[in-house]
């Protein structure tokens, strides 16, 4: 369900003065009276104090449309959707012109589900109001109508264009990312229908049981991908990094050695699949063996220059092989591609150490106590620290300080 508009919102839309009364002598005090009494109302939030009020003033002068339209949107945020619409229309009767208006009553009429009425009014307002919380409030309001008329593409678009509108709005992205999962489910349930034996329904199968965690059933149906397609590109890479999730959680050695021999094969189908490559390097760096991992390492970043991973990983290498000189220039380039990561500002201080670079060394360590007091302060906070890799990331060596 949207949530409805805030008051600040509501007090643009609201058009209601003395001065626009044909009032009576007589009736002029009580419209003056209710009219402030409304305002008073709405300003604070009274929605049914400024129901009342404007009710008595639409019974003193049913002709002026601004206390219809005022009527109208003190009922939607009562979600009194009924009552909106007739005083929406009825404002809209009596002067076709009133701003805003037109996009109340179809946000009215959506949230009725009425979205054959709705719909040519919110897409005028979404696609050409300069207002921009009101062109929100249609957006949003057209991911209700357009799934409600199974028009799902067309969900879609607007999803993509409020994303790009509203970046930083959790409530666009809350609202986004269900139209977006729901297409992607319906496009599931169609390929599902469509080819339920291609390499393209087992794939697709894998990947959202290794998202989920279900790592055996994710493996199974990897294997079923390579049956059908023994070079698929990879997918031997994908199991290798299953069968280590798999391995974290178990603590099984039998599944390392597996993605070891997983990334290898998929090196023989694409020698160019980096991330094959930077794991087969951290196996061998952790394992000692710093000849081959100075080798897949470098494979790694011969075929992407900038794997921050990668160019870490080389480093580690080649300090372990007193090579402080060739290890430098990678860190500067790990540093140069994230700022933010400590494990390269650590190296990088031990690298300059070791060539006698003091200051810079000192200019090192600095940041990375910084990095690392900011993650301890956030954590401390409760604030979840998470980032999603596509490879096994390089970690602070045992000697760091925590």
């Amino acid at each position: 369900m949207l949530r409805f508009f805030g008051i600040r919102w509501l007090a643009g839309l609201v058009l209601v003065c003395c001065s626009v009364y044909s009032a009576t002598a007589q009736s002029a005090d009580a419209i003056e009276k209710y009219s402030a009494e409304g305002q008073q109302a709405l300003a604070q939030g009274n929605y049914a104090g400024a129901e009342a009020a404007f009710e008595k003033l639409r019974d003193l002068e049913p002709s002026v449309a601004e206390v219809h339209a005022n009527l109208g949107v003190i009922y939607f945020q009562e979600r009194k959707f009924e009552l909106a619409v007739s005083a929406l229309r009825q404002a809209l009767k009596l002067k076709p012109a009133l701003p805003k208006t037109d996009a109340m009553l179809a946000m009215s009429l959506s949230e009725l589900g009425r979205y054959t009425e709705a719909l040519p009014s919110l897409e005028k307002c979404f696609r050409r109001s300069t207002d921009s919380p009101l062109k929100r409030m249609c957006g949003l309001q057209l991911l209700r109508a357009y799934p409600g008329l199974r028009r799902d593409s067309k969900a879609v678009e607007v999803a993509l264009e409020l994303n790009r509108l509203y970046p930083d709005d959790p409530e666009v992205l809350y609202h986004t990312a269900r139209i977006f999962g729901s297409a992607a489910f319906l496009n599931m349930q169609k390929l599902a229908q469509a080819a339920p034996s291609s390499v393209w329904r087992h794939q697709a199968e894998a990947e959202a049981y290794e998202s989920q965690g279900s790592n055996d059933a994710a493996i199974s149906e990897y294997r079923q991908v390579l049956s059908v397609d023994p070079r698929r590109p990879s997918i031997h890479y994908r199991i290798g990094r299953t069968l280590l999730a798999r391995s974290r959680q178990s603590n099984t050695p039998e599944d390392v050695a597996a993605a070891a021999k997983e990334f290898a094969q998929e090196l023989e189908v694409d020698p160019g699949n980096a991330n094959a490559a930077y794991e087969l390097g951290e196996m061998h760096r952790t394992a000692g063996e710093l000849g081959d991992a100075q080798k897949f390492f470098s494979q790694a970043l011969q075929y992407y220059p900038d794997f921050e991973e990668a160019q870490l990983g080389l480093a580690s290498v080649l300090m372990s092989l007193q090579k402080p000189d060739l290890a430098l220039p990678h860190l500067q380039k790990a540093v140069a591609l994230n700022a933010g990561n400590e494990v390269a500002w650590y190296r990088l201080s031990q690298v300059q150490g070791m060539l006698g670079h003091e200051d810079e060394q000192k200019k090192a360590f600095a940041e990375f106590q910084r990095l690392r007091n900011q993650k301890s302060s956030q954590q401390e906070a409760g604030k979840q620290i998470f980032s999603p890799e596509e490879v096994t990331p390089q970690q602070l060596d045992s000697t760091a300080p925590r």
